[in-house]
């Protein structure tokens, strides 16, 4: 005689939790994939985040640049013992 009883439902809870398990193929994917592809790369979302950031750089630079070099100082010259204000 069996300790375990007859299931008259026919359902089986293992084969149910196999059966649910995750699927073989996303049936979404094909619609996702858009989000990984071309301007949507994240490399090129980073780069759409800060519009105009190498233009700004470059302008920058040559303002220090320009600066250093035609906009000095005419104390410099005097050098460091002429102490005049």
């Amino acid at each position: 005689m069996s300790t375990r009883k007859a299931n008259l439902t026919g359902f089986n809870a293992q084969k149910f939790a196999a059966a649910a398990g995750q699927p073989s193929r996303d049936p979404w994917a094909r619609n996702e994939a858009w989000r990984y592809t071309g301007p949507f790369t994240r490399g090129n979302r980073f780069r759409g985040a800060f519009p105009g950031f190498g233009i700004a750089v470059v302008a920058f630079a040559g303002y220090m640049v320009y600066e250093q070099v035609f906009l000095t100082s005419s104390h410099d010259a005097h050098g460091a013992a002429a102490e005049h204000h």
